[in-house]
């Protein structure tokens, strides 16, 4: 059998984890809810305008559903519901 190693990350985390937004450029990254504007101090997704692009598509792919049981909030998706029954019918039609 061979020998199976371990690799640390860490020194390549501290230069990709939690890149900080430059000052002022916050706006670029702005994520459009019915709640309100969000801007991220740091680029979570580590692509550039990911986070924005993805809430945005979120947000009009799940139209239809928006305030009826469907919640996007940046990079989650939250889904609600009365009982089981309707969970699983609001999971199928989201899906």
């Amino acid at each position: 059998m061979g020998h199976t190693g371990c690799i640390d990350y860490r020194a390549l985390n501290k230069l990709t984890v939690k890149n900080k937004i430059d000052v002022g450029d916050e706006p670029k990254t702005t994520c459009v809810t019915c709640y309100g504007s969000f801007e991220f101090l740091v680029m979570s997704f580590g692509l550039t305008n990911a986070p924005a692009t993805f809430c945005t598509l979120m947000n009009k792919v799940l139209q239809p559903f928006l305030d009826q049981f469907v919640v996007v909030y940046l990079d989650d998706i939250v889904i609600y519901s009365k009982s089981l029954v309707e969970h699983i019918e609001h999971l199928r039609l989201a899906f």
